[in-house]
């Protein structure tokens, strides 16, 4: 893919994006407040203001330059975590299950509805802007699937590591959430030696090959 192909693709792809994260990270806090903790809250970060969850660098150069390096074909990043204080939830152990929960859902909502706007452009009269508004609603498909089917990876400190810790007998959550210290380094090992792909790819094409039948597009 050339220069001009990705520059374009960033540019459709960005709004989609960024939507995703900030959604995503509001929803935590959102699940946070709800179960007790106003820790998020108080800081700002129940907000769909998106520079409020943007990382400078997970959020806008590390995708940049990991899609710029795979020629468009992969691109990975974060935003930042919104604060969570599990030890204010009403039931930590149990309700840490739904505010890690919240984000991936949040995902599945928005990639339902770009689906929905992907159907209603494509039974609309084409002109200029369909060609354009089909490759965003496409994107926006893919990108939340992407970032739910990631973030439900069991691996703290990703979503998917705290609901483990969540339904795990007390000792057996205890032991793995030593492992999120060095959580971020197994994944980053995980990503690049092709087993993160793996393992994500067909779950993702699952996902999508659902919401194409649903939604008929």
């Amino acid at each position: 893919m050339d220069v001009a192909n990705l520059v374009q693709l960033i540019a459709l792809y960005a709004i989609p994006a960024i939507f995703a994260i900030t959604l995503h990270e509001a929803a935590h806090g959102y699940a946070a407040r709800y179960f007790g903790d106003p820790t998020a809250y108080e800081k700002g970060r129940i907000s769909l203001n998106p520079i409020r969850h943007i990382d400078p660098i997970g959020t806008l150069l590390i995708p940049a330059v990991v899609l710029f390096a795979s020629g468009g074909k992969f691109a990975f990043g974060w935003a930042k975590p919104v604060p969570v204080n599990f030890g204010m939830l009403r039931n930590p152990k149990r309700d840490m299950l739904w505010v890690a929960a919240a984000g991936p859902g949040a995902n599945l909502f928005m990639a339902v509805l770009w689906a929905l706007l992907f159907k209603f452009i494509a039974v609309m009269p084409v002109n200029y802007f369909s060609e354009p508004a089909l490759r965003m609603a496409e994107g926006g498909i893919i990108i939340n699937l992407v970032l739910m089917v990631l973030n439900l990876f069991p691996m703290p400190p990703l979503d998917g590591g705290r609901i483990a810790v969540s339904l795990l007998p007390h000792r057996l959550a205890y032991q793995f959430a030593r492992v999120e210290p060095y959580g971020m380094i197994i994944l980053m090992v995980l990503l690049f030696t092709g087993v993160l792909g793996a393992v994500m790819l067909p779950i993702i094409g699952v996902a999508w090959y659902v919401l194409r039948t649903i939604f008929g597009i």
